[in-house]
């Protein structure tokens, strides 16, 4: 399965340790996403479409109300390059 350029540059952070915090409204409804890199910068080019098709393809997951990290599957999709760059 191929994966879109935005989506390779969101999981190359996330595979470095980055997270993606999201931030919910009072209905549980995704109102925000933000994805910090380890050195805890944020990168901005994530949205909540882009968000909702990475956790559709099961790339990336949050477990007991932690921030989203890569899995083995996101792992697996993402495609190796020298120093990640």
């Amino acid at each position: 399965m191929d994966i879109s350029k935005e989506e390779q540059r969101i999981l190359h952070h996330l595979a470095q340790g980055g997270v993606l915090r999201v931030k919910k409204n009072e209905h549980k409804k995704v109102t925000k996403v933000e994805c910090f890199t380890r050195e805890g910068w944020k990168y901005e080019a994530i949205n909540i479409p882009l968000f909702q098709k990475m956790k559709r393809r099961k790339c990336i997951a949050s477990s007991s109300g932690k921030p989203y990290r890569i899995t083995r599957r996101g792992l697996e999709l993402v495609r190796s390059q020298y120093d990640n760059r």
